[in-house]
C-alpha cells in the first residue's frame, strides 16, 4: 500500500476514501455483503479520477465534454456493478482468476458424512468435469451409467435442487481412465457453455434452454486423443476459445491424413466462428495430443491467449488468432510427450508442466516492447511436478502436485522459484484432480475420493485433516463459491458449509 491507495490481484487502483456518490451506491447494493466491498473501492478511485476531471475544465464553456464525463461515470459504474455478481462464483474450472484460487472466506477446514454438509445430490455418471458456480446455479457435465448420453445439469446452490437435465449428445467411444464428458462447462451469468469429447458444443440459458449446438468433429474431423478430449473451453470477453490439439492421423489409425491442429474462436451469442486459426507444431505422434486449456494473459497493456501443449507454449492475438510468439519447451523429440496440465499466470509469469511429469516445471518471463516475441526463462524446477495436475497460484506462492510418482506437493515462491516447503499427500490412488484455493487453505481430492485440507502458505507442510468421500472415482477439482466447497464424485455432487 502507499498512501491511501492499494493495488489489488486483478492489478485494480483501489481508493478507500469516502465519497457521496460511492456511499450512495453502498447503500443500494448493501445486501451484497462482502461483494460490494470487493469493488466498492473501485468505484470510488474512479469517481475521484472523474471530480479532478471536472476540477480542471472550464465546463462553464464546454459544458458537452461535462456531459461526456457525467455520462462515461455513469456507464463506468454500470459495468462494475455488473460485476458484482461473480464476486463469490465460480465460473470457470480454475476459478474466477483462472488460477485455481477464490477470494471466499469462512471455509471449513474439515467435514464428514454429516458433519459440515450442506447437502448431496445424486448423479447420472462419472466425468472428470468441475462444477461451475454462478448465481445461486450449478452446473455440471456428465454421463449417463449404461447409456452413451452426454448430459448437462443444473442444480440449486442453495438446496442442491435438480433443476434440470438436458442431453446434449451420445457417444459409444472408450478411453482409457476417462469420459467422453471431461471438458467442464463455463458461464457468463447468463449463458452456459458445454463442450463434450464427441465434439459437442452447445449454449444454454439458465433455463435449460438450448441457444444453440455444433459439433466441432462432425465439421473439423476426428478429435484423435489417446485418452479423450478434454480441454475445457474458455469465455473471455466476447469469445469462447476452443482449443483442439490433436495428432494428425485418427488414433490407433497407420492412415495419414490432413487433421490438423487449431484454436477457435467462437461468437457466444450466435455460435458461430469468429476466427480459426492453426496451431502448427512439429512434435511427434503422442506429443501432438493436449488435454490442456487456453488462458489469457495481460502484459504493457495487451492481452494475449497463451496455449500450452504440441512442444511449445505459444501466444496468440485474441482479436485474430495471429500467433504472437511461441516457446519451445519440449527438451527433446520424443513421440510420447503429451500434454495434460494447463499454463497458470502469477507474479508477471507464465507457470508450464513439462510432460509427463518428473521433467520440470518452467517459469516463462513473456517478452516486452520490442522484445515481445523473446520470452525467456525466469526460473526452472526440477523436482516432483504433474502429469495430471495444473499448478495453483495462490497469494504470491505457486503449489505443485505430482499426483502420480510420489504423490507430493511443494510450495515454491512463484515469482523466484524458491522451494519453501514439500510433502507427501499419501492416499490409495492417484491425484489427478487440481489443487484449489481459498480463505487460506488447500483442497486436493484423489482418485479414490480422499480429500486433504492444507494450511496454505507459511514454511512448513501442514495437514489440516483428511475426509473420506467414499464415493470413487473422483478426477474433478473442487468448486469453491458463496462460502461452500463442491465436491464431484463419481455418483454425487456434495455442497460442503454451513
Amino acid at each position: 500500500m502507499k498512501g491511501n491507495v492499494m493495488t489489488t490481484r486483478k492489478g485494480l487502483l483501489l481508493n478507500p476514501s469516502q465519497n457521496l456518490f460511492c456511499n450512495e451506491i453502498e447503500r443500494k447494493v448493501r445486501g451484497q455483503g462482502r461483494r460490494f466491498k470487493r469493488l466498492g473501492g473501485v468505484l470510488r478511485h474512479v469517481e475521484n479520477l472523474f471530480r479532478r476531471q471536472h476540477r480542471a475544465t472550464d465546463f462553464a464553456a464546454d459544458r458537452s465534454r461535462k456531459r461526456f464525463w457525467d455520462g462515461f461515470l455513469l456507464f463506468t459504474v454500470i459495468l462494475l456493478l455488473g460485476h458484482l455478481s461473480y464476486a463469490g462464483d465460480w465460473p470457470h474450472w480454475r476459478g474466477p482468476f483462472l488460477n485455481g484460487s477464490s477470494d471466499e472466506k469462512n471455509l471449513p477446514a474439515s467435514w464428514s458424512q454429516t458433519e459440515n454438509v450442506a447437502w448431496v445430490s445424486p448423479l447420472p455418471g462419472p466425468s472428470g468435469a468441475t462444477p461451475v458456480i454462478c448465481k445461486g446455479r450449478v452446473f455440471v457435465s456428465s454421463t449417463k451409467k449404461g447409456s452413451d448420453e452426454l448430459l448437462a445439469l443444473c442444480f440449486d446452490a442453495k438446496n442442491g435442487k435438480e433443476l434440470w437435465s438436458k442431453k446434449l449428445g451420445a457417444s459409444s467411444r472408450k478411453v482409457p481412465r476417462n469420459t467422453m464428458a471431461t471438458p467442464s462447462p463455463v458461464t457468463d451469468g447468463k449463458h452456459v457453455y458445454f463442450m463434450y469429447g464427441s465434439g459437442e458444443l452447445a449454449s444454454l440459458d439458465y433455463g435449460g434452454n438450448i441457444l444453440w449446438s455444433r459439433n466441432i468433429e462432425t465439421e473439423y474431423g476426428n478429435i484423435s486423443i489417446k485418452y479423450g478430449y478434454s480441454s475445457s473451453p474458455l469465455l473471455y470477453k466476447d469469445k469462447l476459445y476452443v482449443l483442439i490439439h490433436r495428432r494428425n492421423r485418427t488414433y490407433r489409425s497407420p492412415e495419414s491424413s490432413t487433421l490438423d491442429s487449431f484454436i477457435l474462436a467462437v461468437d457466444p451469442k450466435t455460435g458461430k466462428n469468429i476466427w480459426k486459426q492453426p496451431r502448427k507444431t512439429d512434435a511427434l505422434d503422442e506429443s501432438l495430443d493436449s488435454y490442456s486449456s487456453p488462458i489469457p494473459n495481460q502484459i504493457d497493456g495487451r492481452i494475449e491467449l497463451i496455449i500450452l501443449g504440441g512442444d511449445y507454449v505459444t501466444a496468440n492475438d485474441p482479436a485474430t488468432g495471429k500467433e504472437l510468439w511461441r516457446y519451445r519447451y519440449a527438451e527433446q523429440k520424443s513421440g510420447r510427450w503429451r500434454n495434460v496440465s494447463s499454463p497458470v499466470m502469477g507474479e508477471g509469469l507464465i507457470f508450464g508442466v513439462r510432460p509427463r511429469g518428473g521433467n520440470g516445471l518452467f517459469a516463462l518471463k513473456p517478452g516486452r516492447g520490442a522484445s515481445v516475441t523473446n520470452p525467456r526463462i525466469a526460473w526452472s524446477f526440477d523436482g516432483p511436478t504433474p502429469d495430471a495436475c495444473t499448478p495453483l497460484y495462490y497469494k504470491g506462492n505457486l503449489y505443485v502436485l505430482d499426483g502420480k510418482r510420489g504423490r507430493v506437493l511443494t510450495c515454491l515462491d512463484a515469482a523466484t522459484g524458491t522451494q519453501k516447503w514439500q510433502g507427501k499427500l499419501g492416499g490409495n490412488g492417484p491425484w489427478y484432480a487440481s489443487v484449489t484455493a481459498a480463505d487460506g487453505k488447500l483442497y486436493c481430492i484423489n482418485e479414490a475420493g480422499q480429500a486433504v485440507v492444507l494450511a496454505a502458505g507459511g514454511q512448513e507442510f501442514k495437514i489440516l485433516s483428511r475426509i473420506d468421500m467414499e464415493d470413487k472415482p473422483v478426477q474433478a477439482s473442487i468448486a469453491i463459491a458463496d462460502g461452500h466447497l463442491y465436491i464431484r464424485t463419481a455418483s454425487k455432487l456434495t455442497c460442503v458449509g454451513k
